[in-house]
């Protein structure tokens, strides 16, 4: 994996963020309010762009590293990532939007797979080790 594929994903899923954002803000917001779900509609952008954000940094690092043991880390850490934002903030703009209730478990595994791609994260920066010349 080169850092592309982080970066592709995080322009995904940031561009879309910020269009449901909008969306949620505007055309959306009196459905919203009407249903008391305007908050559960922001939740879902907010954790959408916050990883958008890291995957634009997962990238920038995976360009600099090249540490071989850590891109296969790095690579789960991404996929993760991505798999979580689409089940947890998706689910949470169709529970906002009035879909059925049984989409509300897809929220917490979105939650799962985010909390797993910082573990992965964590396991990539443990595996890339110090640096060439440097004691870290």
């Amino acid at each position: 994996m080169t850092h592309r594929v982080p970066l592709i994903a995080a322009g995904f899923l940031g561009a879309t963020g910020v269009v449901l954002g909008a969306f949620g803000a505007h055309a959306l917001r009196p459905f919203l309010l009407e249903h008391g779900t305007l908050e559960v509609w922001e939740t879902g952008v907010h954790f959408q762009l916050l990883h958008a954000v890291a995957l634009v940094g997962l990238a920038g690092w995976l360009r600099a590293e090249g540490a071989p043991r850590a891109l296969g880390r790095a690579k789960w850490a991404a996929g993760c990532w991505t798999i979580g934002v689409l089940l947890f903030s998706g689910s949470l703009y169709l529970l906002a939007s009035g879909a059925p209730r049984w989409v509300g478990p897809l929220t917490p595994l979105g939650g799962v797979a985010l909390i797993l791609g910082w573990l992965w994260l964590i396991a990539a920066a443990w595996a890339s080790g110090p640096a060439p010349g440097r004691p870290d």
